[in-house]
């Protein structure tokens, strides 16, 4: 792997999802990020490994759309996202609170 293809891994992976939903599919090895919006799953996985050193058995995708907002008098719309789900291997763990 070539310094331009780690570049491009370093800059896939955005921030990890953190809600009530999120911490419970995280008790059964599944993790969620925001990753870039043309990132594909192959991308995402490669990401995981190289940052977490885990292995990656699944990766599921999916598009988020903005929320239309009012401003005031004016409307807006806040912008579409990526976010990733992670299966990880059994036997393997991220710890993203850092305990």
């Amino acid at each position: 792997m070539n310094t331009t293809q780690k570049m491009r891994l370093m800059q896939i992976l955005l921030a990890p999802r953190v809600s009530e939903k999120t911490t419970v599919v995280a008790e059964q090895g599944q993790h969620v990020f925001t990753v870039l919006p043309d990132a594909t799953k192959a991308e995402v996985k490669q990401a995981v490994e190289m940052m977490f050193n885990v292995k990656v058995a699944s990766v599921q995708t999916l598009n988020v759309k903005g929320k239309r907002k009012n401003f005031g008098r004016t409307r807006g719309k806040r912008s579409d996202w990526k976010k990733a789900y992670v299966c990880l291997q059994p036997g393997f763990d991220i710890n993203l609170i850092g305990e």
